[in-house]
């Protein structure tokens, strides 16, 4: 049975400049993704680098997605050709590539997922990505569907940001805003004044490039502030934070009783 390579929403809304409004999954559960892909969200973004998620959990958390309109985004551990293939091969179609430094790890992030002479992606005939094989043109058209986003950490990354936009295939910058701060010198401090002058600078570099900028906090006026800048990768929370907080206020309220 011939199936049809799915089609990426989330590259072609960043691509046309809409605005798509996520949550960060750290909690490794393919259960807690399939509750919160039915909350409204365009995408979300699957955590591999700061969370206790490997690659058969993740497996599952994308079938948990799939039936969803929200669009899975899987942030892997490093900029690994080998990582990034594995994710491939389960059906990962957009990744956010973290601590990308300049233009030529940029695109080493874009060869991992290019098959040759593109590419450096190894081949596997009958994966997930392929729907098992079912698929008959999807090693012409697998790079249609296939976004890189890649992350901005440091100060060598934002002195690099305008070759690393020009590099093809990236599809988005997004700004780290925790390492950033660290690098900066104010760890832990992401509402530094030095740390959000260099991000509110970069978003406007970013846009300047004719690239998609990209960030995560879990501060409302700061979120807001971010897209009035003309963000359109917006994370606006985290399924660990909106779990803590909230049982917290519970807790604190009978508590307080």
């Amino acid at each position: 049975m011939k199936e049809e390579i799915p089609v990426n929403s989330f590259k072609r809304a960043i691509a046309s400049g809409r605005l798509q409004i996520g949550l960060w999954c750290s909690l490794s559960s393919h259960l807690s993704v399939e509750v919160v892909a039915g909350s409204g969200f365009d995408w979300l973004l699957l955590d591999t680098e700061h969370s206790p998620n490997e690659l058969p959990m993740v497996h599952g958390q994308l079938q948990a997605a799939a039936a969803s309109p929200s669009h899975p985004v899987v942030r892997v551990p490093w900029n690994d050709t080998v990582v990034i293939k594995r994710y491939l091969d389960i059906g990962t179609q957009s990744f956010l590539i973290p601590y990308v430094q300049n233009a030529e790890e940029a695109r080493a992030a874009v060869a991992a997922t290019r098959y040759p002479p593109r590419g450096v992606r190894g081949v596997a005939t009958t994966s997930r990505a392929s729907r098992f094989g079912r698929i008959p043109d999807y090693f012409a058209r697998a790079e249609e569907e296939i976004c890189v986003v890649v992350q901005l950490e440091s100060r060598e990354a934002l002195a690099n940001l305008e070759e690393i936009a020009a590099v093809e295939g990236v599809d988005g910058l997004f700004i780290g805003p925790s390492d950033l701060s660290a690098d900066l010198g104010h760890l832990g401090n992401a509402g530094h004044a030095e740390v959000q002058g260099a991000i509110e600078d970069a978003i406007g570099r970013i846009q300047a490039c004719g690239k998609v900028a990209g960030f995560l906090t879990g501060d409302e006026k700061t979120a807001r502030r971010y897209i009035e800048l003309g963000c359109k990768i917006a994370a606006v929370g985290a399924d660990i934070a909106v779990l803590a907080r909230g049982t917290e206020q519970l807790a604190a309220r009978f508590r307080s009783a």
